[in-house]
């Protein structure tokens, strides 16, 4: 894809599922099946792939697979559609690191970098802004507010004014699940000029619907200055995408002729509540990225839940949740969708 095309597709704004990992019985990776997810992916509408993210495991970096994983999805994107995804690829660690890993996306095709600041965890915000103009003298960057309970740390409204000032931002990840901080993303980008330039997706798995249709109003030097998420970049749309397409489709259309109906409000804690059970909420996110897996295990796409760190997996009592929530909102699954197409993608 043309880097110009694929700016104006992720600012526009598309679905982006947070592309999950998939491993053997011996957590070895497993490439057909990782290859079969991709697919699920593409027919299912989406609009681009983020590899590499925190659904996929920080981990892959430590066990050698970074470049392997980001390859074959963007090898397996290119072959499988005629379509032109955008590609993300998830960047962390230090500078060193991070830069490097902007390199090798970039490399092979990425065309954008979510820049996860877990890494700088006790530096000042001087500090944070000077990694992340580095890294962005690599690829253009998707700034990434990530939840504290998954490694994120608190950035204010004058950090992202500073970030959203970089030239070479493109988008940000807005995932602090918390409604002031999310606020703080939108002060802080109204407050740099930024709001023609940057895209927002909503990473707010626990507000999805609202976020797509809510105009976020700010002042700015005593004039409103009204900012909307264009996407989504979701770990929660990992699954059920078929669905989640759907959603977005009808949050768009709604919003964009200002008629967003009850009915479509009402949605919003439905999915919520479908993200309480994949993302283990009631037990501070431990099985967040098992509980996804747990879904597309379920549908056949996965052959288990493993994940690279042992410790990791579905908590006590989550099965039964999901249980529940695919009982009580089966009708926003894509459990028929999957079905017909599994043995194509498993080829």
């Amino acid at each position: 894809m043309a880097h110009t095309d694929a700016m104006a597709a992720l600012k526009a704004g598309t679905v982006i599922p947070a592309h999950p990992l998939a491993l053997d019985a011996s957590r070895t990776f497993d490439r057909r099946r990782q290859r079969a997810l991709t697919r699920y992916y593409l027919d299912a509408g989406a609009g681009g792939l983020a590899v590499g993210v925190h659904t996929t495991q920080f981990a892959i970096r430590e066990a050698g697979l970074y470049e392997d994983v980001l390859g074959l999805a963007a090898e397996t994107a290119a072959a499988w559609t005629d379509r032109d995804p955008v590609m993300v690829a998830g960047l962390a660690g230090a500078t060193a690191q991070a830069a490097k890993e902007a390199e090798t996306a970039s490399s092979l095709g990425y065309h954008a970098g979510l820049l996860s600041l877990a890494a700088m965890k006790g530096n000042d915000h001087d500090a944070i802004i000077e990694h992340c103009e580095a890294v962005a003298e690599r690829m253009p960057l998707v700034g990434f507010y990530l939840q504290p309970a998954v490694g994120g740390i608190h950035l204010d409204a004058a950090f992202w004014t500073r970030f959203a000032s970089i030239p070479n931002v493109v988008a940000i990840k807005v995932a602090p699940f918390n409604r002031y901080r999310t606020l703080d993303v939108m002060r802080g980008v109204a407050e740099a000029g930024a709001q023609d330039r940057i895209a927002l997706y909503t990473g707010n798995d626990d507000h999805i619907v609202l976020d797509l249709v809510t105009p976020f109003q700010v002042v700015v030097e005593g004039r409103p200055v009204t900012l909307r998420f264009v996407g989504g970049l979701l770990g929660h749309w990992s699954v059920w995408t078929k669905a989640a397409v759907s959603i977005f489709d009808r949050c768009r259309a709604e919003a964009g002729e200002n008629a967003v109906t009850a009915e479509l409000l009402a949605l919003d804690a439905r999915v919520t509540d479908c993200n309480s059970a994949f993302f283990d909420v009631a037990n501070d996110f431990h099985g967040c990225i098992a509980g996804c897996h747990e879904v597309l295990r379920r549908q056949g796409l996965l052959e288990g839940t493993w994940c690279l760190d042992p410790e990791e997996g579905l908590s006590p009592g989550q099965s039964a949740e999901i249980d529940r929530v695919l009982r009580q909102h089966a009708d926003l699954s894509d459990d028929a969708f999957v079905a017909a197409n599994l043995e194509r993608w498993l080829a």
